[in-house]
């Protein structure tokens, strides 16, 4: 009865830019998966639902920095607990809704109606944030466990004419269930008590996608567990996830800046928000971001290499995270004594960054950058100095750090074609 109503209510669905059309129900599984003649370009609803991710991931932004305003030292270091448990959720639910949309056709009235209930769904946990440690508990966690284990049931009796594929959706609901135990157990309890028990939760999702969620006595599928060979558009959305991240991020310096007084030291403050998001840019584009969909399809493992570039770019938005949580102490504090916790996040973020650019690095080119390791040894030396000093001062050695970072790869590229990707034949 469901589906009818759902049917009836899309009746048809969206072509691309050639408008509405009306898809019958033979050829079931060849109109549910996507083809290899399929544009890897992301369509309306996918960017929708990056949108709402963009809100969520302001939500999680302000609610760090508002823990990182607390006159209790312990609130603020719990600060960088509260956003990992808040952020990984939201960005493996991104991720997770980015596969889905990268190997079934997203034309399809099934898949478009899934990643509209998926945002919603992202949308109603990012409302819950202010207070999801405690009364709104579940406003967080019951949609999240909806969608984790709901879209994967509902996907397996679409899928019967692939059984391999149908077998991976069936092992991660079953991951997907038992991590739930931790996700509405953790609803019961308030506070630290919560923070511990879904991070048990999130680290159940990781682990199960990373082990490709075996389940015993169930098929495991080999081959591709994150990418659909010549028409996977999962390259594409990172890139857009991580652009819309780096958008958040001035974003939140100007939102605050256009309710500061107007001085000197916040203008300052905003100038170097804006100038390390455009190195972030750089830095990303140069040149491993540039060609990771090549490196995908050059690879023997391109599953791998999927997986392990789509971890890296969910470093680069926790960084990313971080480096905006940063840029809005830095709007509302600019001189005065830097906490430390106010310090894990000014460098932290930019250190973190260069962590999952230097794993993209490694994942395109089979190698690790110098320039990436120099920069993060240098914000880890910069730390116990920038203790003494004020906020802006701290960003503007962060940023100056990036800035040397992007001066190095544009005198290395300086003249040079190029450079083809040279992925490892097996990715860890």
């Amino acid at each position: 009865m469901w589906r009818e109503m759902a049917e009836s209510a899309l009746g048809t669905e969206l072509s691309g830019d050639h408008g509405w059309v009306e898809r019958g129900s033979e050829g079931r599984l060849e109109s549910i998966l996507r083809g290899e003649e399929d544009s890897r370009q992301a369509n309306f609803l996918e960017l929708f639902f990056d949108l709402v991710l963009v809100f969520a991931l302001i939500a999680v932004t302000h609610r760090v920095v508002v823990d990182l305003s607390s006159q209790s030292a312990t609130l603020r270091w719990l600060a960088l607990l509260h956003g990992l448990v808040l952020a990984l959720p939201m960005l493996w639910l991104w991720t997770t809704t980015a596969e889905i949309t990268s190997r079934f056709d997203p034309r399809h009235r099934w898949i478009q109606l899934m990643i509209l209930v998926s945002a919603f769904g992202l949308h109603f946990m990012s409302t819950s944030v202010p207070d999801m440690f405690g009364g709104r508990g579940a406003g967080f966690a019951v949609p999240y466990v909806l969608l984790q284990v709901g879209r994967p049931l509902l996907l397996v009796p679409q899928l019967r004419g692939n059984k391999a594929v149908q077998a991976s959706y069936a092992r991660r609901s079953v991951w997907s269930a038992v991590s739930a135990v931790f996700w509405i157990g953790g609803v019961l309890v308030r506070g630290e008590y919560r923070v511990a028990v879904w991070l048990v939760g999130i680290a159940v999702d990781l682990l199960g996608a990373r082990l490709g969620w075996p389940v015993p006595g169930m098929r495991k599928s080999a081959g591709r567990a994150w990418v659909v060979a010549g028409s996977s558009n999962l390259p594409d959305r990172y890139q857009q996830l991580l652009f819309l991240a780096v958008g958040e991020t001035v974003l939140a310096a100007g939102l605050v800046y256009a309710v500061q007084p107007v001085t000197l030291a916040a203008t300052a403050g905003l100038v170097v928000a804006f100038l390390s998001t455009v190195l972030l840019w750089r830095i990303y584009f140069y040149r491993a971001g540039k060609v990771f969909a090549d490196a995908i399809s050059m690879s023997t493992d391109s599953a791998a290499v999927a997986r392990v570039g789509g971890a890296a770019h969910v470093l680069l938005v926790l960084g990313v995270v971080g480096m905006a949580a940063g840029s809005e102490i830095v709007q509302k504090h600019p001189g005065g004594h830097t906490q430390p916790a106010w310090l894990a996040v000014i460098l932290g973020g930019p250190a973190l960054y260069l962590i999952g650019r230097l794993r993209l690095e490694h994942v395109v080119y089979n190698r690790i950058s110098p320039r990436r390791l120099v920069g993060i040894g240098l914000l880890l030396l910069l730390a116990l100095p920038l203790a003494f000093s004020s906020p802006l001062v701290a960003a503007t050695a962060a940023t100056a750090v990036l800035f040397g970072i992007a001066v190095a790869d544009a005198r290395q590229a300086a003249g040079r074609p190029l450079e083809a990707p040279t992925p490892p034949h097996k990715s860890n």
